[in-house]
């Protein structure tokens, strides 16, 4: 793993929609963790609904870009996708080959979501050179048969591996059906993974983020399967996420990803036990929480909060102590209190400043355990005090 943020360049065209290209591959690394560099091949107009112009970048002014972030801030992985002509492929993977080390993840776009052509065939005829330099190429399915003229999607991957001495990802989101499988074809090893397929539209930039998600993960030392088992989560999460924009095929929701996958641990999870389910669960909802799990029978319901996830376990017989406080950080902490003072729910003290930093107000929950709203801003993270690494 690495200490710094894993430096990631991407090559890709931009999408004035937001939804794919350097603007999905953008907000993908950076989400996880990294730092998003780019060299921008082509300028394309598009939105949900399709594309309506492109505009490729000259060649030298898309190797100037790569040289620029390579030479001062260096590179831990590259992630190339839509290309604006074969000359640029061509010079692109001369300057990627002089890279020793550098895994390079190749998303050889051709068609957007859309259906609009982003690549015409001599353009398509050059990503040999492209694969060359790859560690990984992620081809969709139509992608894998234009590049291989194989009907079989397996005999395809393995053509590519075998041509180009890089693995190749058959991605099985163009099946038909629920069940999704994907595969990761090595030169002497194949890894697969099955999922549901998820219901949404919201599709536009999936190949984007997959491939990005891939090259953070290589940037920060994993292993290529593990790279792909994660970036797949962080796809799914996205697509679970997308908050449903535009009139066609609208964007992920990567914005949202922010605890369900990265580097190191996450503290993402708190459970409080109580003794009446229905008053906890009652409170708990009026505080704002989202509830996403209900389980009486069980006693049992699980919240959302600002993409963590906050849980009650209730027994009657329960003892509840005062060794542990939940603490929900807002930045509008005198409004909401006052809000929900309104609304009937007692605090035991109202926003206080305190000599932490903190602003604070104090409340219990139904079974007496002890809840905090505060604002620290800064001072949560980086107090004066703050200790030294």
């Amino acid at each position: 793993m690495t200490s710094k943020p894993p430096r990631i360049l991407i090559i890709a065209g931009s999408d004035s929609g937001g939804g794919a290209g350097i603007q999905a591959d953008i907000k993908t690394v950076t989400m996880l963790g990294g730092h998003a560099m780019t060299a921008i091949t082509a300028v394309t107009a598009q939105n949900t609904q399709g594309v309506t112009a492109v505009h490729a970048v000259p060649t030298e002014i898309v190797l100037a870009q790569i040289d620029a972030v390579i030479e001062d801030i260096g590179v831990d992985a590259v992630k190339i996708g839509m290309i604006g002509s074969s000359f640029t492929a061509m010079h692109i993977a001369e300057r990627l080959q002089k890279l020793e080390g550098i895994p390079v993840v190749f998303d050889p776009v051709m068609v957007a979501t859309s259906g609009a052509t982003l690549a015409d065939d001599a353009t398509v005829a050059a990503f040999g050179r492209l694969m060359d330099v790859a560690m990984i190429a992620t081809p969709n399915l139509p992608e894998l048969k234009r590049l291989t003229g194989e009907e079989d999607e397996v005999a395809g991957a393995l053509k590519l591996v075998s041509d180009h001495r890089c693995a190749v990802l058959i991605k099985g989101g163009h099946e038909e059906g629920d069940a999704l499988a994907d595969a990761l074809i090595e030169e002497d090893n194949m890894t697969s993974w099955q999922g549901q397929r998820i219901d949404t539209n919201s599709t536009h930039g999936t190949g984007c983020t997959l491939a990005s998600g891939i090259a953070f993960y290589l940037g920060a030392g994993l292993g290529l399967a593990q790279a792909v088992e994660r970036a797949r989560l962080f796809v799914r999460m996205a697509l679970h996420e997308a908050p449903g924009l535009g009139q066609g095929h609208g964007p992920l929701g990567q914005q949202n990803v922010r605890m369900d996958t990265g580097l190191g641990l996450r503290l993402n999870q708190v459970t409080v036990t109580g003794k009446d389910y229905a008053k906890m669960v009652d409170f708990y909802r009026k505080l704002g929480l989202k509830q996403i799990v209900g389980s009486p029978e069980n006693q049992y319901a699980r919240f959302e909060v600002g993409g963590t996830t906050f849980s009650i376990q209730c027994d009657p017989e329960a003892e509840i102590g005062e060794t542990v406080a939940v603490y929900f950080e807002c930045d509008d902490l005198d409004e909401r209190v006052e809000r929900l003072a309104r609304q009937g729910i007692p605090f035991e003290h109202g926003p206080r400043n305190q000599p932490w930093m903190w602003r604070e107000a104090r409340l219990r929950d139904p079974s007496g355990n002890t809840v905090f709203f505060y604002r620290a801003g800064e001072a949560r993270r980086f107090p004066p005090w703050r200790m030294e690494e």
